[in-house]
């Protein structure tokens, strides 16, 4: 882990997750490696937006959370899969929950954001 300028605040089970899952893509890439995106070149295309460095930082963090694992194989060129640990599959319900959340409100969240950015 890289050393903190702000020492952590992990006072309560919302700290705890934040910590775990704050980071752009890393609920995003929790969801797509859950739907089977294992290579990451599958999940770059998932998420264009991303830069391949700064998706390979937050997979190198969720592996050292303990939610996905890494599998190098020996071939040429190299090959990297990545999958849950069934500690991270415990959060795909939780992913569910948000996204149908958002789903629900969109349009509200939509304007909201949108308003915000405008001013």
């Amino acid at each position: 882990m890289k050393d903190r300028k702000i020492p952590l605040n992990l006072n309560c089970g919302l700290d705890l997750a934040g910590e775990v899952l704050f980071g752009k893509w890393k609920i995003r890439l929790l969801w797509f490696i859950n739907e089977g995106h294992k290579r990451p070149s599958e999940l770059q295309r998932k998420i264009p937006d991303a830069s391949r460095r700064v998706l390979n930082i937050q997979l190198k963090e969720l592996e050292e959370h303990g939610l996905v694992s890494k599998v190098i194989y020996p071939v040429v060129p190299p090959k990297v899969e990545y999958s849950l640990t069934d500690f991270g599959k415990t959060l795909i319900p939780v992913i569910s929950a948000l996204g149908n959340w958002g789903d629900q409100y969109e349009v509200l969240l939509r304007a909201r954001i949108l308003g915000e950015m405008d001013t």
